[in-house]
């Protein structure tokens, strides 16, 4: 096995055309599966899938990807623009370490753990050396920070590295895993189960393409410090220099992550976020036929996206958007706004309308900033987001004697 590092332009070639360096070991390493003989290379492209129609769109024409499920989804909405087999659970290989890296990411976020605390590698945790799994190439009851571990997660797709800190953290990848699925249920995921922080392949570990976007748009959002990581093209450990197998990393410029996955049983996975002209999508592509595939679906599906739809601000920021009636305050009223800022990701051209829904029998006191309702916008009937509606002032609570004057007014109709 080769151990030393080369340039990256042999990888980008390499991974161009869904191809893998013989002896490599940068690329050698395929998702938890052995390499395939020449024959199964040629059986994958005969028995590919036929394409698979969207069963949900907001825009029309969308590709018909050949998988076993995808999905695109707006990241600041989290709508889903178009899927096919959102809610299906399928075996999601190495796609799993996006929750065992979210997971270390909250954990550094919180204090839980420290990017430069060592991890030891444990004979459960440690590869053997061998291609038929991918690896972080971590030594035998050596020690590694948990920096190096999270790099090793997302850019190499290791192993080894997902095992040491599933131990570090929860003392068995079992207990990671309990892990896994109570950060699973708290983010909505209601489609997945996790076996093991790896993806190696389980009757019971599964999971759905929606719940996998759910959980990418968590990790962008919730961990910003360290979701550049997701980006980088190779990482360097133990001497050994691998590449991100990620191809659209290499060249498409707007592609920022996240994660591929590969096994016999999955086929190949891949989960993708691109950001053009402010605008963030993310992909899902589960159990398609060759490396080459997921990245001609993806950008497929990212091409549409970014064609067919386009950002709209329903309500300007720092307005007004009704007044609200209030009992029982020195106040008879309070101006609803916008909390913050808000943008909807609609078909391209198509009239968005808002409607205001406000809480009934709102009383004093109330505290700016409050929520005392809704505003949903729609578009040719159907429903496209709500934003919440915060009191703008405060409203103290009146005295004794103006409150029961408020009350005989009120059963009086006044």
């Amino acid at each position: 096995m080769q151990t030393k590092t080369f340039s990256i332009l042999p990888v980008i070639i390499a991974i161009a055309v869904g191809a893998l360096v013989p002896g490599s070991v940068a690329l050698a390493a395929k998702h938890h599966a052995s390499k395939p003989a020449p024959h199964k290379k040629a059986a994958a492209a005969v028995n590919a899938l036929p394409p698979l129609a969207a069963q949900t769109a907001l825009a029309g024409s969308p590709p018909a990807l050949p998988a076993k499920a995808w999905l695109l989804m707006d990241f600041d909405s989290g709508e889903v623009l178009a899927s096919a087999n959102a809610d299906e659970p399928l075996p999601p290989a190495s796609l799993t370490k996006m929750m065992t890296s979210y997971l270390v990411e909250q954990a550094l976020r919180s204090g839980k753990l420290k990017q430069t605390d060592l991890v030891s590698v444990s004979q459960n945790a440690w590869c053997r050396g061998t291609s038929s799994e991918s690896c972080m190439y971590l030594p035998l009851n050596s020690q590694a920070t948990v920096i190096d571990l999270l790099r090793g997660i997302v850019i190499q797709s290791g192993n080894d590295a997902s095992k040491a800190i599933a131990e570090h953290m929860a003392g068995t990848e079992e207990g990671f895993a309990k892990l896994m699925n109570a950060e699973a249920l708290r983010l909505g995921m209601t489609h997945t189960h996790f076996v093991n922080p790896t993806g190696l392949p389980d009757p019971a570990h599964k999971a759905s393409a929606g719940d996998l976007a759910i959980l990418a748009r968590a990790i962008i959002r919730d961990s910003a410090e360290y979701y550049p990581i997701y980006a980088e093209h190779d990482f360097k450990y133990n001497g050994i220099k691998q590449g991100n197998r990620n191809v659209l990393l290499y060249t498409d410029p707007s592609v920022d992550g996240l994660k591929t996955g590969h096994t016999d049983e999955a086929g190949y996975c891949l989960v993708t976020s691109s950001k053009r002209n402010g605008t963030r999508l993310i992909t899902v592509i589960l159990n398609t036929h060759s490396a080459q595939a997921r990245a001609d679906e993806t950008r497929a599906l990212l091409g549409w996206g970014f064609s067919n739809f386009e950002k709209v601000t329903p309500i300007q920021p720092n307005t007004v958007v009704t007044t609200a009636k209030v009992s029982f305050g020195k106040a008879d009223t309070v101006a609803a706004g916008l909390a913050a800022p808000w943008m909807l990701t609609v078909p391209r051209g198509q009239q968005v309308q808002t409607a205001v829904e406000l809480k009934p029998g709102l009383e004093a006191p109330v505290t700016k900033g409050a929520v005392i309702g809704k505003v949903v916008a729609t578009s040719n009937g159907k429903p496209m987001g709500e934003a919440p509606l915060v009191a703008q002032a405060d409203v103290e609570r009146a005295g004794l004697l103006l409150r029961m004057w408020q009350h005989m007014a009120k059963l009086l109709g006044k």
